[in-house]
């Protein structure tokens, strides 16, 4: 069975900017896409901040294995309602990639729980990604280290919490190093950030770019069916314990009746 793969762009700076309409004319969403799609084995979709209900109906999450996010001038034009659909369905399962500057996404921060900040810089500079967790799925296939001629410097410290893996440190030409491929677990959700990909830069059509795209969606995505149970917090009847026990004390709710929440 394919993994469905949804690649969401903001499409804003491809609308507005020439140099970025140059390098993305179909825009940075499809660009992303077509990496992810280059081995035939992935079933990829794209959507975007303008398409009702950004193109993130319950409907088409609800079919999506992996959802891919890049945005950043348009952060707080994402309705909060789709943002509390992303994350349910991310705690029920679905692998989450978050890109580039899509760290102060109104998605990423809720389910970070933490501002997401770091320093940044740009100008160009050459950007070296060295591979320190070469056993991890992410880097499979991928030399030591790889190298994006012109990127944008983002620095430490970087304020997310503290990730399970670390995959990718970055190193700048000025001198900064920066946690650039991080992974976490919400639920029953995978997620990975990856810093490369300013939008006036051609990040996404670089092949070791897609390689790692492409190796984050196989590692993102859960088989498993859709955790429901996540959401419940049922009052669970003294007769259905575990073990044998006796009700004692006094106590606040009536026998099945819903917590606060």
């Amino acid at each position: 069975m394919s993994i469905n793969v949804l690649v969401w762009g903001e499409n804003v700076h491809e609308r507005e900017n020439e140099i970025v309409r140059e390098i993305y004319p179909e825009g940075m969403h499809t660009a992303i896409a077509r990496q992810i799609a280059a081995d035939g084995d992935l079933k990829v979709s794209t959507a975007v901040l303008q398409e009702p209900e950004h193109g993130l109906s319950e409907e088409r999450l609800a079919g999506t294995d992996v959802l891919v996010w890049w945005g950043h001038k348009a952060h707080r034009q994402v309705d909060d309602a789709i943002v509390e659909r992303v994350a349910k369905r991310v705690w029920e399962g679905m692998g989450l990639i978050v890109l580039h500057s899509g760290h102060f996404s109104k998605i990423f921060k809720r389910l970070m729980g933490t501002p997401c900040a770091l320093k940044w810089r740009e100008a160009g500079e050459r950007e070296r990604l060295w591979v320190v967790n070469p056993g991890h799925p992410i880097a499979r296939g991928l030399p030591a280290f790889f190298e994006l001629e012109y990127e944008e410097m983002y620095g430490e410290p970087f304020s997310v919490p503290e990730p399970m893996e670390t995959v990718f440190i970055s190193w700048f030409q000025g001198g900064e190093v920066f946690r650039s491929g991080l992974t976490y677990r919400r639920g029953a959700g995978n997620i990975f950030y990856f810093r490369p990909g300013h939008e006036t830069y051609p990040t996404y059509h670089d092949a070791t770019i897609g390689q790692v795209l492409r190796n984050a969606v196989r590692w993102a995505h859960n088989p498993a069916p859709a955790y429901m149970a996540v959401h419940e917090a049922p009052n669970v009847p003294v007769e259905k314990a575990p073990e044998k026990i006796v009700e004692r004390g006094p106590k606040l709710h009536a026998p099945g009746e819903q917590g606060y929440r």
